[in-house]
């Protein structure tokens, strides 16, 4: 087992989501980071969409109470083993008493834990992943705490820790956000259109798993703020009253009443589930054919970042630009503040060659 420590700031056990369930009011869930939960259980040797711990801004600490287990960690986070610093977006081995904290995302907003063989938990409807408001899935239905257990499923896999080098690593922080109008674009007047196509918006620090409320120029209405309620989905944007943008996100709700001006594509999903409160986002509109096109490049990139990971040693050792820039390829470089053929300076800081990884 895993034994929490400390919870960190708001940890849950996801997995792809609890589909199927929306007609009963039984919200998906799953990760916010569809890429990177992805890539955590690719790491760890495991199926795509089984269940990780999804961690967000800081995660938990906790000992190991197993023989040996291997974790794998996706995100751009700090991490230590035992009081020594390790390295995200690779795999780890682990022995019993050894004691991990997952700490701050350096960037973005969330990371995953996966475990190699994944949690003995049951499933509920279908999916481990935790909705914290109906208090459904996950452990106990609720965000990790001190004290709780993680029950482990296998023991470690054989075979050498796997990584995933620098260059092949989904970047954060993406400011624009690709949508299509609808379904209910016309509940807005053109100006208001315009006004959410070209305005700067903020996510206010009411953001969580639900969705993100957003600060900036208000979007105007035809006519009124209700529809009939009907069927949300993940990226769905309503405006409410406020005239504000909300995304609606991995635990939305089943259904709103409040008019959705466009959709955010889904590869563009993952983008929005690392952005933080204060970023500054702008919404794109894109059409259908622009949007298939959008979903395949997406689907070959992270493909890619999968067939790029490769056991530690090799993943590390490739040679990137990325990787050259961290070393001095000159030789034989001294101080300009001292003469060279001066016996009596110091030449201490002379390079005598290649500096090695």
């Amino acid at each position: 087992a895993l034994v929490m420590k400390d919870g960190g700031l708001f940890s849950t056990i996801q997995d792809a989501g609890r589909f199927g369930y929306q007609r009963f009011g039984i919200s998906a869930s799953g990760a916010m980071d569809a890429v990177g939960l992805r890539l955590a259980n690719a790491l760890a040797g495991n199926p795509p969409g089984m269940a990780a711990i999804e961690t967000t801004m800081s995660g938990p600490t906790f000992t190991v109470e197993a023989d040996r287990c291997r974790i794998a960690v996706a995100g751009d986070v700090a991490v230590t083993i035992s009081g020594k610093a390790a390295e995200s977006w690779r795999a780890h081995e682990l022995v019993r008493g050894d004691v991990v904290r997952i700490g701050a995302m350096r960037t973005g907003m969330r990371g995953y834990v996966a475990v190699t063989g994944g949690f003995d938990i049951p499933p509920v409807l279908g999916s481990l992943s935790t909705h914290t408001r109906s208090g459904i899935g996950g452990l106990d239905g609720g965000p990790l705490k001190a004290g709780d257990r993680l029950a482990l499923c296998a023991p470690a896999a054989s075979g050498p820790c796997l990584a995933l080098g620098e260059a092949h690593r989904p970047r954060v922080g993406r400011g624009t956000i690709r949508v299509m109008l609808g379904p209910q674009a016309d509940a807005f007047t053109d100006a208001g259109i315009e006004t959410f196509l070209t305005g700067s918006y903020s996510i206010s620090s009411k953001a969580d798993r639900m969705g993100y409320q957003f600060d900036g120029p208000p979007i105007e209405h035809r006519s009124g703020f209700n529809v009939v309620s009907d069927g949300i989905m993940n990226g769905s944007i309503q405006v409410p009253g406020s005239r504000r943008p909300i995304v609606l996100l991995a635990d939305r709700q089943s259904t709103g009443g409040y008019p959705k001006i466009a959709t955010v594509v889904e590869p563009d999903l993952p983008a929005l589930g690392q952005a933080r409160p204060g970023d500054t986002l702008r919404f794109e509109a894109i059409d259908g054919a622009a949007a298939e096109a959008l979903a395949r490049r997406h689907r070959d990139a992270v493909s890619a970042m999968v067939a790029a990971i490769a056991p530690a040693r090799a993943a590390e050792d490739a040679l990137t630009a990325d990787r050259l820039l961290g070393f001095n390829l000159v030789g034989g470089v001294v101080s300009g503040t001292s003469d060279p053929f001066d016996p009596a300076a110091s030449h201490d800081d002379v390079d005598t060659g290649w500096e090695q990884p």
